[in-house]
């Protein structure tokens, strides 16, 4: 299968529908030159009405974190941006519910093996490391953060960038001071060569 008919699929994608509070609406990018993959969690309700991932305060964040204007960002040729879950999950207590649990395992796999050329995954949130690293993250998002390096250099745990996550980065100056230059660093070393 292509990369191309995949996608299709995907978009075609009807699994959980009965879960999902506005209907499935899979939200991702991805072209085979691609060499960095965003993976985050699913997405929101604005990225869910206008179907373009990380189109919120959250991307803003990300965005700045990566150093990176929205163009160079939503170059699919580039990066390929593939959530935990691909449509909205609905709202519960305290946000957004988690990422449908039938997603990952399902397209994941597939999708990966149609990006030959990605050199570096960028694992944004617990949901995202939970899928990726498993047993390998560590007790809790932070930790597993602040131990980035034993991730490469195939993955990039990062916080995710959410304004509900103020607290965290105030508690966690580390993050920005030391982080974010060597996320950059690696980043544009990605379209070097």
């Amino acid at each position: 299968m292509t990369l191309d008919a995949l996608l299709q699929e995907i978009r075609a994608c009807r699994l959980c529908e009965a879960h999902l509070p506005l209907g499935p609406k899979p939200v991702l990018r991805a072209a085979e030159s691609a060499r960095l993959m965003i993976v985050g969690q699913a997405p929101g309700r604005r990225v869910h009405e206008t179907g373009i991932p990380w189109n919120d305060p959250s991307g803003d964040r990300l965005r700045l974190w990566l150093n990176m204007s929205r163009e160079a960002f939503y170059n699919e040729q580039r990066i390929a941006i593939i959530p935990t879950a691909f449509c909205y999950p609905g709202t519960g207590a305290n946000g957004d519910l988690p990422p449908r649990p039938e997603c990952a395992p399902l397209w994941h796999p597939q999708l990966r093996a149609q990006l030959p050329h990605l050199r570096l995954t960028l694992l944004v949130g617990s949901y995202a490391q939970a899928y990726y690293l498993g047993k390998r993250g560590k007790k809790t998002l932070g930790a597993t953060v602040q131990a980035w390096q034993e991730y490469l250099p195939e993955f990039f745990p990062l916080p995710h960038p959410s304004p509900r996550n103020q607290r965290w980065f105030k508690t966690n100056p580390w993050f920005e001071q030391n982080l974010l230059p060597a996320l950059r660093q690696r980043v544009d070393a990605l379209w070097q060569g």
